[in-house]
C-alpha cells in the first residue's frame, strides 16, 4: 500500500488484492503515526471511514461500479460536508456541522468516495503556509521546520506523507499549486467554473477553484472528471461537456505542442535549485518533441496589486455573514445580543481574516473604490487580454511553480508572504486559467515544481503534458 495512488489502489481493490478496510486501516495506522507531527488533519473520521469499507467489501458487486469506491481522500475543511464537523480552520464555527454536501464531496460520495478526514488550512483560506488556522500550522513532511504552504497546505502534506490516497483543495490565488510544489504531490487547478463552488467557503467569489491534490497526474485527472461538470446551484459553472480527462490521457501528444516560457517569470527571483531543476524540465520537454519560445507578458508584480485589493474586497463582503447569529462559537451564546456580537467577532476571527477585512472595506468604501477596486479590475482585464494573446499562438505556458522551495515559519511573518510566494501562479488565477503543479527534482532535500497553465477549458493539453514529464522524470 506504501505511497499508492488513487489508480493504484482501485486496481487492487477491483483484484481483491486487498479490502477497503485494510486501505483505510493502513491511513488511519499512517495518520496515527504521524499525526502528531504533520497536523494535517483538523477532524479525522475513523468510525465513518471503517463503516463506508465495511459496506464497501460486504457490497462488493455494487459499490465496485463506483469510480471511487473504497478510496480513502482527505478533503480541505472548507468544503461543506453533512454531519461532520467543518471549521474552516476557525474558531468562529466551532461546532457547526452543516446539513448538506457540497457538490463537490456529493459528487465523489456517489462514486463510493471515503471521507477520511477534514484537512487543515489557513484561516478561511487567508494565507499560504496553514500559520493562521486555529488549530496550529500544519509542517512540511519533507522537513517539519518547513512549511507546507497553503491555503490547502493539510490537503499536500497529507498526500505527501502517504496519510490518504487523494486529496481536497481549493485555489484563489495559488492555493492548490503552492502547497504541491512544496510537499512535492501534483495539484491541479481547474478553470474558473470548471468545477462548482456551491457548499465550498466562499472566499473570492470570482476566484475560487476547488480541484484535486494526488500522488499522480493521471489520479489528478481520474478525480477531476468526477468533480467537474454543470451545475444548477453554481450559475458560474460550464455547461460544456466533461472529457474523460483519464482515458485520454496521451504523452504522444506532446510532440508539436508550442509551450511559452514568459521570461518576466524567469526574472523573479528564483533559487539555484527552482532554476536549475526548471531548465532540466524544459530540456526533457524538448526531447518529447515540444516546441518552445521564451516570450514577453505583463510583469507579475500587476498580478500581485489586482489580488491584493480584488480578493481582499470580496473577502470583506463574504465573511460578512460571520456574524455571530448563525455560525457561532458555541458555548458562548448569552442574552446581551451587542456583547456576543463583538466577542464572536473579535474571538473567532483571527489578525489575518480581520487585517484583510479591513483591507477589502477599505478599498470598496466610498471614496475609495473607483481610485482602488475599480482600477484593480481594470488591470485584471488587460491581465486576461494578455494571456489571450498568448493562447493565439501557443498551446500552454510554462514557469516554475514558485520561486522557492518550502520556506520557515519566520519567513511568514512578511504580511506580503503569499502574494511574493504565489506571484508565479496569481495572474492565471485572477483571469479563471486552468494550471497544473507538478515535482520535477529536488533543491537541498525539498521538492521543486513546474506548472503549465492552458487556456479556459484547456484541461487535457496541461494534463497530457504534466503526464508525459512525469513519465520521462
Amino acid at each position: 500500500m506504501e505511497n499508492s495512488g488513487i489508480v493504484q489502489i482501485r486496481k487492487r481493490l477491483l483484484s481483491k488484492e486487498v479490502s477497503a478496510t485494510e486501505v483505510v486501516w493502513y491511513y488511519l495506522n499512517q495518520i496515527e503515526e504521524k499525526e502528531n507531527d504533520i497536523n494535517a488533519f483538523i477532524t479525522i473520521c475513523k468510525d465513518e471511514a471503517l463503516e463506508q469499507a465495511k459496506q464497501f467489501d460486504e457490497n462488493f458487486e455494487v459499490e465496485s461500479k463506483k469510480k471511487m469506491g473504497g478510496i480513502p481522500i482527505a478533503v480541505k475543511d472548507v468544503f461543506s460536508t453533512k454531519n461532520i464537523l467543518t471549521t474552516c480552520a476557525s474558531h468562529i464555527l466551532d461546532g457547526y456541522k452543516p446539513v448538506y454536501d457540497s457538490t463537490v464531496t456529493e459528487r465523489l460520495k456517489k462514486e463510493g468516495m471515503i471521507i477520511l478526514g477534514k484537512s487543515n488550512l489557513d484561516q478561511f483560506c487567508h494565507g499560504s503556509s496553514t500559520i493562521t488556522s486555529y488549530y496550529g500550522p500544519t509542517r512540511n513532511p519533507h522537513d517539519l521546520s518547513k512549511l507546507p504552504g497553503g491555503s490547502s497546505g493539510g490537503s499536500s502534506a497529507a498526500v505527501s506523507a502517504d496519510m490518504c490516497a487523494g486529496a481536497l483543495g481549493t485555489e484563489t490565488a495559488g492555493s492548490i499549486r503552492l502547497p504541491a510544489s512544496w510537499c512535492g504531490v501534483v495539484g491541479f487547478k481547474p478553470t474558473y467554473g470548471r468545477v462548482s463552488r456551491y457548499g465550498v467557503l466562499a472566499m473570492g467569489s470570482s476566484l475560487d477553484s476547488p480541484g484535486p491534490l494526488t500522488k499522480s497526474v493521471e489520479d489528478a485527472a481520474y478525480m477531476l472528471e468526477i468533480m467537474a461538470g454543470y451545475d444548477t446551484h453554481d450559475f458560474t459553472t460550464y455547461k460544456e461537456e466533461v472529457p474523460n480527462y483519464y482515458k485520454n490521457l496521451d504523452r504522444g501528444k506532446i510532440k508539436g505542442m508550442r509551450l511559452a516560457i514568459p521570461k518576466e517569470y524567469l526574472e523573479v527571483d528564483l533559487t539555484d535549485g527552482v532554476r536549475e531543476n526548471f531548465n532540466k524540465s524544459i530540456e526533457i520537454l524538448k526531447s518529447l518533441g515540444a516546441q518552445i519560445e521564451e516570450i514577453s507578458i505583463m510583469d507579475p508584480k500587476f498580478s500581485m496589486a489586482v489580488y491584493t485589493i480584488t480578493c481582499r474586497s470580496e473577502v470583506s463582503s463574504n465573511l460578512a455573514r460571520y456574524d455571530g447569529t448563525r455560525y457561532g462559537l458555541e458555548g458562548k451564546k448569552n442574552s446581551n445580543i451587542k456583547e456576543f456580537f463583538e466577542s464572536t467577532r473579535g474571538e473567532g476571527f483571527g489578525e489575518e481574516p480581520k487585517r484583510r477585512i479591513m483591507t477589502g472595506t477599505f478599498s470598496l468604501s466610498a471614496g475609495y473604490a473607483d481610485e482602488y477596486f475599480k482600477k484593480s479590475e481594470q488591470v485584471r482585464e488587460l491581465i486576461r487580454e494578455d494571456f489571450n494573446k498568448v493562447f493565439k499562438k501557443y498551446d500552454a505556458i510554462v514557469a516554475p511553480s514558485t520561486p522557492s522551495t518550502a520556506l520557515s515559519d519566520r519567513d511568514a511573518d512578511n504580511p506580503l508572504f503569499g502574494e511574493i510566494a504565489d506571484i508565479l501562479s496569481e495572474g492565471s488565477s485572477e483571469v479563471g486559467l486552468p494550471g497544473i503543479s507538478i515535482p520535477n527534482g529536488l533543491e537541498n532535500g525539498m521538492p521543486t515544481g513546474i506548472q503549465f497553465i492552458s487556456n479556459h477549458l484547456e484541461e487535457q493539453k496541461i494534463l497530457d503534458l504534466g503526464y508525459g514529464l512525469e513519465r520521462e522524470s
